[in-house]
């Protein structure tokens, strides 16, 4: 007999895990941010979060406090070569709310050459979010076209 050891909470075949300075604060700015829903909270006899899932449009996250010990943030590690993305219905919209949560904009909100209008934040803890709304469906070839018309604008405006 095979026994149904699923997770208490609802999570994905692939969830991102989440290290923040701050897991508390992390979560509340998720809520406020993008509308997040805390699933599950466990706190250790420290107060630090060891396990803490949230849904946030419809997917989730685990979030843990940092434990120097075992694992760092992005704070602790000076960056994160990793974003989350956000496929949402409207993009100015979730961008201006995180931005008046306490986000940073890194690129701000414009059409994307293929198809999307897109930008990109930074949260309070370091953590990178890129947010997209889909506007028009396009082929391989008409994104590859618009890569290489992108490239060359930039190029133009910033010579070598």
């Amino acid at each position: 007999m095979t026994e149904d050891l699923k997770p208490n909470y609802p999570i994905g075949p692939l969830t991102p895990h989440l290290v923040c300075d701050g897991a508390d604060a992390a979560m509340d700015f998720y809520r406020a941010a993008f509308g997040g829903e805390v699933l599950f909270r466990l706190a250790g006899p420290d107060g630090r979060i060891m396990n803490a899932c949230m849904r946030i449009n419809g997917g989730t996250i685990m979030l843990v406090d940092e434990f120097p010990e075992m694992c760092s943030s992005p704070r602790a590690l000076k960056g994160s070569p990793v974003s989350l993305h956000l496929m949402v219905d409207d993009v100015d919209a979730w961008t201006a709310r995180a931005v008046e949560a306490g986000a940073k904009v890194i690129m701000p909100v414009d059409d994307m050459f293929w198809g999307d209008r897109y930008g990109l934040i930074e949260d309070p803890f370091g953590h990178r979010w890129s947010i997209a709304t889909p506007q028009r469906r396009l082929s391989q070839a008409e994104i590859e076209a618009g890569m290489h018309e992108a490239i060359r604008r930039h190029m133009q405006a910033n010579p070598a």
